[in-house]
């Protein structure tokens, strides 16, 4: 099936063949019609399943029916939990956008920066992508209004629940009009995400595409047991002797992510860390090197991982392993996406052992264990 038979205009179309998308993944497949049709729905997917196309295409495509709204009311609502995330589903509606006919403003809001400018930015904004605490901000000094929303987005509604935002999700939802189009979307459903798609979805069609078990399939792990004190060298060597162009290293702690990139660029190597004690400004600046190639290591912590999206990034590697193997499967996730082969390291310190251990039972796959002799 091609995109202009799943109901889209032809002038997203176009953009849609320019970008080198050949045909619909499977979850757009599903999600597309359904959300044309306005339909609630739950989808569980992970990120680079060619989720974000399958909401932001159908979601231009419906806008275009819709009436124009009274200044600093929104058409459409998307939250999600982190600024990264926000500025990429911002980007994807203002690409597609920009082939349509009618102006259709969008805009992401969050904190870290300034809200004057965002304030002032809120006028005749039609899609608000915006994380929680800044969308509240935003509310109480009545620079944007809700009660006329049509469709409300909840994006890796997993992540905004894990890092405690029901609160705030509590009291944006009570500013939404009862008569609304709902879609969230999920990497994993778990109890607190279930509760709430009760809580906001009406009879909604639940598609899962790619559960996680399955996803990493296509990727190549392997793990290097090694002391601690030596994982900086055998991290330096791999980088080297495998000459990637572009590797994501993750740390379970702002500290370690800042001590890995300042070791390797003493060795030579061109590396950065982002996190959430950086500026957003820096934060902004070093994604898009990374992602351009400019910058070949990116050294992040789990927080911010939700907003790296890089179609073909070769290699992730674990230099500390997160506490949950959900986060394991969403780390090595940011390889092998949308159909790629990618490879994910893990370096397993003798106090690590017995955690990777249960990490491999739980993700249901053993992980070889590779020796570092002869290596460093």
């Amino acid at each position: 099936m091609t995109f202009l038979q799943l109901g889209l205009p032809e002038e997203l179309v176009v953009v849609i063949e320019k970008e080198g998308y050949e045909r619909p993944y499977p979850i757009q497949l599903e999600t597309i019609p359904a959300i044309i049709a306005g339909k609630d729905l739950l989808g569980i997917a992970k990120t680079g399943s060619g989720k974000t196309a399958s909401f932001v295409l159908p979601i231009l495509t419906n806008i275009r029916k819709r009436k124009t709204l009274k200044n600093r009311h929104v058409n459409v609502l998307v939250v999600v939990p982190t600024r990264e995330l926000a500025i990429q589903i911002e980007t994807v509606f203002k690409l597609f956008s920009r082939s349509l006919p009618e102006k259709i403003k969008t805009l992401a809001v969050y904190g870290g920066v300034s809200i004057n400018p965002q304030m002032i930015a809120l006028q005749n904004v039609n899609v608000l992508i915006a994380t929680p605490g800044r969308l509240i901000e935003l509310l109480e000094s009545k620079s944007v209004h809700l009660d006329q929303v049509e469709t409300l987005l909840l994006d890796e509604a997993d992540k905004l629940l894990n890092l405690g935002f029901k609160k705030e999700m509590d009291s944006i939802i009570r500013c939404l009009p009862t008569k609304r189009q709902n879609l969230l979307f999920s990497a994993t459903l778990n109890e607190e995400v279930d509760n709430i798609s009760q809580l906001i979805l009406n009879e909604p069609i639940v598609i899962k595409i790619g559960v996680e078990e399955n996803d990493i399939d296509a990727i190549i792990q392997k793990a290097f047991a090694v002391e601690e004190a030596k994982k900086g060298p055998l991290l330096r060597y791999l980088i080297t002797e495998k000459d990637w162009k572009q590797v994501l290293v993750f740390t379970s702690s702002v500290y370690k992510a800042d001590s890995v990139a300042d070791k390797l660029r003493k060795n030579g190597i061109e590396a950065t860390a982002i996190h959430s004690k950086k500026s957003q400004l820096a934060r902004n600046m070093a994604l898009e090197k990374f992602k351009s190639g400019e910058l070949k290591v990116l050294v992040a912590t789990d927080l911010l991982s939700r907003g790296i999206d890089i179609i073909e990034l070769p290699v992730v590697i674990n230099y500390e392993l997160p506490r949950s193997p959900k986060d394991y499967v969403h780390r090595i996730g940011r390889t092998g996406r949308a159909d790629k082969s990618g490879e994910a390291i893990s370096l397993i310190s003798p106090d690590e052992e017995h955690h990777f251990k249960v990490i491999q039972k739980k993700m249901k796959k053993v992980v070889e264990t590779l020796s570092i002799e002869g290596l460093i």
